[in-house]
């Protein structure tokens, strides 16, 4: 974009891009604000005001402004299931956004037309039923009367699914099929099944289910994957850290993944994580990837970040608020020791899925027995993620073990199962993160998206900030909250010391990584509503856009079609971004008011001009004529 003042000059330096007349939060404290920033070979060259920039500008330089418009570093999510997420991507209708099941089954009754035979319409995560005007989830009628003929499965959060008449004929349920350990098959007085599927308390049930669907194959699961990845750069996310997660097997659901990476074509920068996938043989998978591969392998776009989210299945609780905690197995401590210790003496970091202060304590007595042996803190990063319930003393034990963690916002979206379980009281503190980082804790966002939360990073942003849940229910008070500056910090700079990268990443200053998001909004002065409405109208990764919209549309990269072409995604789209919220009704009033006054003032001004008669009568209303 050619701009005044800027005359390309033939230097050696020229950067590959200029960002200029910007409000740019850099996250550096040496040098917290900026106006321009220049970028080369995906590195950031420059960080200053406009006229810094002049030098910089060679023929090739793609320089853009701003308009004025905040910028932050890249956004990085510390836990989402983007390699998983990408794979069935285009084959699933999202509702994450839509304000009512309405409009919800409107979506789904058109999709059903035009999907065809042998294909499922399928709603996994990403939304609440407490978001809904309606506050419900759908029922089976609803599922049976939007598309009698075509499976449909709609599930919500880790709690349940409804399936349709269809769905259950394709997945060969009957009144003879068992229900799964852990779940429950709901039946009706015939004893045939409704078509409702609860965790009781597992949620292996649901993604058992799942399982069964047709699946994407070849190319389509590398289109499907950038397009997902695309999605995310929509909203200013520049990296993630892959929390694995069940079904999700090494190598083969990885390769989408690697082999976009190979080819230069990821948009989105990922550390991953490798989860055990067989019950009872989850150290020797361990054994053999260590043998392979060690963490941080790779390169600034793909690379390994250790193991987890489980390590061993029998310590892993469940986070279905709608039922009582789960009581781990006894003795489940001694392979889990087992793999601990195979970790943490070949330098390998992990992550561990932990909703309960019960299973944290349980773990953290495993590794200070290791600590005695010199084996923590040893300089492997680990983290707890998740921790809704964990205790002081738990956090105190954490700093000590040179542990981190990572919270999401899990509870913006199932809080009223969380509130009628455990309490108001409880609810407030769920996860304590005032408490981590008052321990001087690092303590990554994200999002546990996609099957639970949204992958919208400004939804949690707007729940770290407010305490509010997608159905605008406050639940945690200002004390239990946190400021804008820190939980853009956590969704930034702590993503990057989770993956050892914080020289590099999180941050906008010479010798980082290019990765920024210009903003359609300013994060820290837009009303606190509206923070869950910011979209990124141009995202930087590496000094590549990779993402452009509004008056950028067109500078970011081509995708290939969407395909299949009857995906929803392809009608649809992703996220569906709501209006903002507008104005209060004391503010609207207040406006309507001063609006009424200005128009008598013009009415007097017209009088003192002979254009209009002191003695003229009231407004005349046809409808009082008789």
């Amino acid at each position: 974009m050619p701009v005044g003042g800027l005359v390309p000059r033939a230097t050696d330096d020229a950067a590959d891009l200029v960002v200029r007349n910007a409000k740019i939060h850099t996250g550096d404290p040496g040098r917290p604000r900026a106006e321009a920033i220049a970028v080369r070979g995906g590195v950031v060259t420059a960080v200053g005001d406009d006229r810094d920039m002049a030098g910089l500008v060679g023929p090739d330089t793609r320089v853009v402004d701003a308009l004025g418009r905040r910028t932050v570093p890249g956004l990085n999510d510390s836990h989402l299931h983007v390699i998983r997420g990408g794979l069935n991507y285009v084959l699933e209708l999202r509702w994450d956004g839509v304000r009512s099941l309405a409009q919800g089954l409107a979506m789904l009754r058109e999709q059903a037309a035009r999907t065809p035979e042998g294909q499922w319409v399928r709603v996994v995560g990403g939304w609440s039923a407490e978001q809904f005007a309606e506050r419900r989830l759908p029922t089976v009628g609803e599922l049976n009367a939007a598309a009698p003929d075509t499976p449909v499965f709609v599930l919500h959060l880790y709690q349940a699914a409804v399936l349709n008449r269809a769905a259950l004929k394709a997945v060969g349920y009957t009144r003879d099929t068992p229900d799964p350990r852990g779940g429950q098959i709901v039946r009706g007085r015939d004893g045939e099944p409704t078509g409702m599927l609860l965790a009781a308390p597992s949620a292996l049930v649901l993604y058992s289910t799942l399982a069964k669907a047709p699946v994407l194959e070849g190319e389509d699961r590398k289109t499907s994957t950038r397009h997902f990845l695309r999605e995310l750069n929509r909203f200013g996310l520049t990296s993630a850290i892959d929390a694995a997660g069940g079904f999700q097997n090494f190598p083969e659901n990885y390769r989408a993944v690697t082999e976009l990476a190979a080819e230069g074509r990821l948009s989105l920068r990922i550390a991953y994580h490798l989860f055990p996938q067989t019950a009872g043989q989850e150290v020797d998978d361990l054994a053999r990837w260590i043998e392979v591969v060690r963490p941080e392998d790779g390169d600034a776009w793909l690379r390994l970040n250790g193991a987890g989210e489980n390590l061993t299945w029998a310590a892993a609780d469940f986070e279905n608020f709608a039922e009582p905690r789960p009581e781990l197995a006894a003795g489940y401590e001694a392979e889990f020791e087992k793999a601990v210790r195979l970790l943490m003496e070949n330098g390998w970091g992990f992550r561990l899925h932990a909703t309960y202060d019960e299973t944290i304590r349980r773990d953290l007595a495993v590794f200070e027995k290791l600590a005695a042996e010199g084996l923590f803190p040893a300089g492997n990063r680990w983290l707890f993620d998740h921790a809704e319930t964990v205790s002081p003393d738990s956090l105190d034990r954490v700093a000590a073990l040179g542990g981190a963690l990572s919270v999401q916002n899990r509870l913006s979206f199932q809080s009223e199962a969380f509130v009628r379980r455990y309490g108001p009281g409880r609810a407030a503190e769920a996860p304590p993160i005032r408490a981590m980082l008052d321990r001087g804790l690092t303590v990554g966002a994200g999002t546990d998206a996609t099957r639970v939360s949204s992958y919208n990073p400004w939804v949690a942003l707007h729940w770290l900030v407010t305490g509010r849940t997608v159905g605008d229910l406050v639940v945690r008070p200002p004390d239990h909250r946190v400021d804008r500056s820190t939980a853009l910090a956590m969704f930034t700079e702590a993503g990057a010391r989770l993956t050892g990268e914080e020289g590099v990443k999180g941050v906008l200053r010479p010798g980082a990584l290019g990765d920024l998001a210009v903003l359609s909004e300013d994060y820290f002065t837009v009303p606190e509503a509206d923070i869950a409405h910011i979209e990124s109208l141009l995202t930087v990764v590496g000094g590549r856009i990779v993402y452009a919209a509004g008056e950028y549309e067109g500078l970011d990269e081509e995708l290939p079609p969407v395909s299949p072409d009857w995906s929803p995604v392809a009608h649809y789209g992703g996220y569906q971004a709501a209006p903002r919220t507008g104005l209060s009704g004391a503010r609207q009033a207040e406006l309507l008011g001063q609006a009424v006054a200005e128009s008598e003032r013009h009415h007097r001004w017209r009088i003192g001009r002979g254009l209009a008669s002191v003695s003229e009568g009231p407004p005349f209303d046809p409808c009082f004529v008789l």
